[in-house]
């Protein structure tokens, strides 16, 4: 496998617009690249960079595979030159997404970074560390998961957040917004999940 996923940031220049999408990718699947790829066009991005975490804090680790095997799968997965996998979690020890976006802001202050995930994500943000401090620091886009929709625009980080929203016309120039600032992208209709592609002993089908 490239060690270049080890190598914490992957190559870009100042002035890049660059999507994050953080999970476990346990296993990587379609909906994480449809993700991307929707990101890339109604954001105007020019990376995506897929974190690939050591493990995820609210989640049970127990059946978690080894980094390095799933940073090689989710690089077969990507399949596109503007998707860059890295294990900066794990080069750089962060655990909490707050961290890392800290440390990205810090380390690479000449990029324009938009914080991605699904709306099952929106849905327990509030539960995730530091989540107001995330917000203040990244724009984040938001990408609807059928049925999450309604849960997910109702909960409590989305309604304490709710006149930083912008209207979707505004997605294109999300990256350049001072944060906090949100989108919510309808329009990709996938519903696959990590959770659906295991099996109860936590290999992979």
């Amino acid at each position: 496998m490239s060690s270049s996923v080890f190598q914490g940031l992957p190559l870009h220049t100042d002035g890049m617009r660059i999507g994050l999408l953080g999970g476990s990718f346990n296993p990587p699947h379609r909906a994480h690249r449809a993700i991307s790829l929707f990101a890339l066009k109604r954001l105007r991005l020019d990376r995506v960079w897929w974190l690939v975490s050591p493990g995820n804090p609210l989640k049970d680790n127990g059946h978690l595979r080894e980094i390095d095997q799933r940073a090689e799968a989710a690089r077969r997965m990507a399949d596109d030159p503007r998707i860059d996998v890295t294990c900066l979690e794990s080069v750089i020890g962060t655990r909490y997404t707050v961290d890392t976006i800290i440390y990205l802001r810090r380390r690479a202050s000449g990029l324009r970074f938009v914080w991605i995930m699904g709306a099952d994500n929106l849905a327990q943000f509030h539960r995730w560390q530091n989540w107001q401090r995330i917000a203040t620091t990244v724009p984040m886009a938001v990408i609807d998961r059928p049925p999450q929709s309604f849960r997910a625009l109702n909960a409590p980080a989305a309604q304490a957040l709710a006149r930083y929203r912008l209207p979707e016309s505004e997605a294109g120039r999300l990256a350049a917004h001072r944060p906090p600032a949100w989108v919510f992208l309808p329009g990709l209709k996938l519903s696959l999940s990590s959770t659906g592609l295991r099996n109860p002993d936590g290999s992979w089908k």
